[in-house]
């Protein structure tokens, strides 16, 4: 009975293993046949998907400056635009210092930022409230940048591209400040402004 009772548990463990086995099988996403097999293809595809990014922006920003009203977020928006350019041209100096071709690949999660800041701007009637709006996104795609210059930077410095490394970390700190003008300007004014339009 006892041997019975053991080989019952036995047999409901297999069960168990064989059903998180076929889960786990069905979430595993099949890669495209070229996708990247090492960490220096990752990062060039990365740099890729950022470039297309930052060509974006500089098509997005002017938009965005032209729809605020409040002098210190068109002034905040008009710099990085030419700070933005220059990301583009030290963006290609990344590619450059690590032998590869300069090269633009959509950027899905730019293409969703850009679009979600013009919804905003389409849902929000010009003033304050749409300047608000303009910040929110605007920190957003800022926030995002954050993010994939601090990965770049990280896999630059394993993959010992010192040059690259040092490149994309100026670019780095450049999106960390624009961050900091953006979030100023939201606290000095334009929140307040846009609350008290909620109140009139």
């Amino acid at each position: 009975m006892k041997t019975t009772k053991n080989t019952e548990t036995a047999a409901a463990k297999k069960k168990g293993t064989a059903t998180t086995q076929s889960k786990s099988k069905g979430t595993a996403v099949k890669a495209k046949s070229s996708a990247a097999e090492g960490l220096r293809e990752l990062f060039v595809e990365s740099l890729k998907d950022i470039y297309w990014a930052e060509k974006a922006l500089v098509k997005a920003l002017p938009k965005m400056a032209k729809n605020s009203t409040s002098e210190n977020l068109i002034t905040a928006i008009n710099d990085h635009l030419e700070v933005t350019k220059g990301q583009v041209a030290r963006l290609e100096q990344v590619f450059e210092s690590v032998g590869e071709k300069v090269t633009a690949k959509k950027c899905d999660a730019m293409e969703g930022l850009i679009k979600e800041g013009e919804s905003i701007m389409e849902e929000t009637q010009q003033g304050p409230v749409r300047d608000a709006g303009i910040v929110a996104a605007s920190q957003k795609i800022e926030h995002y940048e954050i993010a994939t210059y601090g990965t770049l930077a990280a896999f630059a410095q394993t993959l010992g591209e010192q040059e690259a490394l040092s490149l994309l970390q100026q670019t780095l700190e450049e999106e960390k400040e624009a961050d900091t003008l953006l979030t100023e300007a939201a606290y000095n004014n334009i929140n307040f402004e846009a609350s008290e339009e909620d109140e009139q």
